[in-house]
């Protein structure tokens, strides 16, 4: 690229979740990690999702879908409705590719990008999306603990405690700033 500097990835386990960390912070000052089309085809390659290039309208798209797999994350942390209109987007790009899982040689799932189109990796994206919002994966979604975050996240830790989207960002500032607020209480007396 141009030498521009851009803000680095969140990359967690679970692809679906890991897209909608492209946009952080949601409740403070947003953080855009995928700002224009070329950073959206860097994204993708670390994931293995290779793409020849990406067109303005298809980061577009791509960023409709993020926004729609956070709607209907968040609605399934919450328990209320799924958005229709996510439902809709998620559905639309999960068909809108040729995707195919093949097995590597290490024995792990890859996926094979028929054109190595956006599209392609959308529909890999929101199936993705498809398996953890509709259960079918061992796990539950979960929204960040930390109130500028809000993040959905996917999680799948024993008992399913989870409460930052990464410890080592929302969980590090969270406990950080709990601390220095007990610290500037003064110590506690017991009586």
């Amino acid at each position: 690229m141009s030498g521009r500097r851009f803000p680095e990835f969140r990359l967690g386990k679970v692809l679906a979740t890991s897209f909608t960390a492209t946009l952080t912070e949601r409740r403070g000052e947003p953080v855009e990690r995928v700002p224009v089309p070329e950073r959206l085809v860097d994204w993708l390659a670390v994931h293995g999702l290779r793409v020849d290039a990406c067109s303005e309208s298809q980061w577009e798209r791509a960023r409709q879908l993020r926004e729609a797999i956070h709607e209907a994350a968040t609605a399934v942390a919450t328990r209320t409705p799924l958005p229709a209109a996510a439902v809709r987007i998620i559905n639309d790009r999960s068909t809108g590719g040729r995707a195919s899982a093949v097995l590597s040689p290490r024995g792990g799932q890859e996926w094979h990008l028929d054109s190595a189109s956006v599209e392609d990796a959308l529909s890999v994206i929101a199936a993705d999306a498809v398996d953890i919002v509709s259960g079918a994966r061992e796990g539950r979604m979960a929204l960040c603990a930390s109130p500028t975050c809000r993040a959905a996240f996917f999680d799948t830790s024993r008992g399913a405690t989870r409460r930052w989207c990464e410890m080592n960002t929302c969980g590090n500032r969270e406990k950080k700033a709990r601390f220095l607020a007990n610290k500037r209480q003064g110590p506690s007396r017991a009586d």
